[in-house]
């Protein structure tokens, strides 16, 4: 069976310990691609229908107020047949303490029964957060492993880290 590497990432304006700057591609996406390599794995990026601002302050304000409302906001397109998957490399960057409210949208609406879920957190700090815990309360009926956190300043240094990790 194959795996996918189902991801949520943001390129734009981005926090990199203490400074903000710009990036043409964001920090998850560049983990996922390396994974990929690894794994063979399929890559499906989550894309929302309203993306959150490139201006990073106004991006983490969005990123709260979902959080805080519960949202579940509207995605550009579902991942399909997960009958060929049997494990789920979910990637996301921590926004407030766990994952984009996106991605709480894609995995609820996943039949992910006997799947074994894998979780990386890109991070400037905090590393994984809740996000664990949250994915063991929405992955109803799947394994959910220890996940790995990687600081988005060390994306494209990650390569010896994620094979230990595999």
């Amino acid at each position: 069976m194959k795996s996918l590497i189902l991801y949520f990432s943001r390129a734009a304006e981005n926090y990199f310990g203490g400074v903000l700057k710009y990036i043409e591609k964001g920090n998850t996406e560049v983990v996922a691609e390396k994974l990929a390599v690894l794994t063979d794995g399929d890559l499906f990026k989550i894309e929302p229908k309203v993306p959150y601002s490139d201006v990073y302050n106004i991006c983490i304000e969005q990123a709260k107020q979902d959080q805080r409302s519960n949202a579940r906001p509207e995605v550009a397109t579902m991942p399909a047949d997960m009958a060929q998957y049997d494990t789920v490399f979910v990637l996301f960057p921590n926004y407030w303490g766990s994952m984009s409210m996106h991605m709480f949208t894609v995995l609820e609406q996943l039949d992910l029964i006997g799947k074994t879920i894998r979780p990386i957190c890109t991070h400037e700090g905090s590393r994984m957060g809740n996000s664990e815990r949250d994915l063991k309360k929405i992955c109803i009926g799947a394994a959910v492993e220890p996940g790995l956190a990687i600081c988005g300043s060390n994306v494209y240094e990650c390569e010896k880290t994620l094979k230990k990790w595999l």
